[in-house]
Formats: C-alpha cells, structure tokens, sequence
C-alpha cells in the first residue's frame, strides 16, 4: 500500500543515458533480499559506488543538488533488461515517485505501477526540453498534476502527458493487487459461504458418489 498520487511538486535528477537496464538499476548482489523494503541503499550501486565503498562524486544522484530528489529524467528504454521487482522497489524506496521518459521497458512499466510510481512517457522532443531547462535552471522543480495529466515548472511551462485509464484509477486511490482484491471482499466471502454449503452438503457428496459409480462402471 502507499500514499494516494494526486499531485506532485518535486526535484528533478537528470539521468542522461539511454537503455538504462534493470541490472544497473538494482544489481544482482542485492536480489536475495525478499522483503520490499530497504533497497534504495542499493540503487545503481555500481554507479553510486566506486570500488573502495566511496561515493561517485562523478554520479548524478550523488551531487548535493540531487540528494533529495523525487523526480528521475531519462532517456529512451528506461528498465530494460530482466523483469527484477526490485528495480522500482529500489527506486520507490530511494524517494523517486515519478520516472518521464521517451520510453521504458514493457514488465518495467507495469511493474512501476504496482508499486506506486508514475512513469510518464513523453514525446523525445518533450524530454529534450526538459533537459534544457533542469540544465537552465539550478534545482529544478517540475509538478505533475496526475488528475489533469499535466506537467508544469514555475517558468511557464506545460506538457499533457497520457496515461492508461485503470493506472490512473489505482495511483489515484492508492490500490495495489491486494487492495483491488479486497475492494469485493463482501462478495467473495458471501461466494465463499454458498460454496462451502454446497460442499457439505449431502446432494453435493451424493452426486460425487454418482459419477465415481458412474465411471466405475464405464471402465468396466
């Protein structure tokens, strides 16, 4: 479960490389983990990290601007690779809450919406602009307006971006798998009932024993 996704106001990490992959994202040393929680420690850990445990000063997301960003900007086929979960856990649990660009990898999509995070797909032109002015503008701002499906900054831009209906249903109102599922529970449990009564019932049993019979005497 996470917080509803209504509007956002955050600041932008510029990641300017294309076919960013899962491997990068979240490497494969820190796939034992089972639990959701705690990743963000390893995000591009290769890239964060250089070999003796210091930090890449070199690393965007470890300049000092960037440190408390919640906005990731990259470019075409972002995520591709593996199918990992982990790759958004560790993005989600980083503090990233929006990931724009010219495209991402199909498993990766979804599985950013399943754990919270809005992906926005933009036209190359969109997300070259972008670049431009997060370079223009020192700690640059974007909001993102999830109901309009709009993109703004406080320098006059605006950008439409499409979104998939159901998608936007579930950010909107904080539904994961297990939320969607228990939004019906009422009918599941009165399923549930009929079913188990039926099971117990006499009929029900006199009929199995029919067709065992039934078959017995086929196979004789």
């Amino acid at each position: 479960m996470w917080e509803k996704f209504i509007t956002h106001t955050g600041i932008v990490a510029p990641m300017d490389r294309a076919n960013v992959d899962t491997d990068q994202i979240m490497p494969k040393q820190f796939l034992k983990r089972v639990e959701r929680s705690g990743f963000g420690q390893y995000l591009f850990y290769d890239w964060r990290f250089m070999e003796d445990g210091k930090e890449d000063p070199c690393f965007v997301l470890n300049h000092p601007d960037y440190r408390n960003a919640t906005i990731l900007l990259a470019r075409s086929n972002f995520g591709s690779g593996s199918s990992r979960e982990h790759a958004p856990w560790g993005l989600k649990d980083y503090g990233f809450r929006i990931l724009i660009a010219p495209s991402f990898a199909d498993i990766f999509l979804n599985n950013c919406f399943k754990n919270g995070i809005l992906p926005i797909q933009l036209p190359e032109a969109c997300v070259d602009e972008l670049f431009v002015r997060e370079k223009k503008y020192m700690v640059y701002h974007l909001t993102v307006d999830l109901e309009q499906q709009k993109i703004s900054d406080e320098f006059g831009l605006m950008m439409h971006f499409e979104v998939d209906e159901f998608r936007k249903y579930c950010l909107l109102n904080a539904l994961d798998d297990i939320s969607l599922t228990l939004q019906h529970e009422d009918e599941i449990l009165s399923w549930e009932k009929d079913n188990m009564e039926v099971a117990f019932s006499g009929k029900y049993f006199q009929d199995m024993n029919f067709k065992f019979l039934f078959a017995d005497q086929n196979e004789k």
